[in-house]
């Protein structure tokens, strides 16, 4: 478990990353950013249908963040299932005690 974290947490950046990247390449309506990136090699790179492959990819690498992000927020707050320093504090607490009702 713990060489998984480290893991799945650098998996995570380096999707982040190609996230990044991949809707920086994506040519907008208005030519935007993504032509100060060479909008013309990723023509030439994927072919006639850049928007079609580099959307596919950026959907794919988004689901993939949402998963890894869901996967690690469950193992870490399993790791971590032990009581809490004030769940132990309330635990010594002696008990409060009620009179009996009249």
């Amino acid at each position: 478990m713990w060489l998984l974290m480290p893991f799945l947490v650098t998996v995570l950046v380096i999707v982040c990353f190609l996230m990044i990247l991949t809707i920086l390449m994506q040519r907008p309506k208005s030519e935007g950013l993504g032509a100060a990136f060479g909008g013309g090699l990723t023509d030439n790179l994927f072919g006639a249908q850049t928007t079609t492959v580099l959307t596919k990819f950026t959907v794919w690498l988004g689901g993939l963040f949402f998963f890894l992000t869901l996967l690690i927020s469950v193992l870490q707050v399993k790791s971590s299932a032990g009581p809490t320093a004030i769940q132990k504090q309330l635990m010594k607490a002696p008990a409060p005690v009620s009179s009996p009702a009249k």
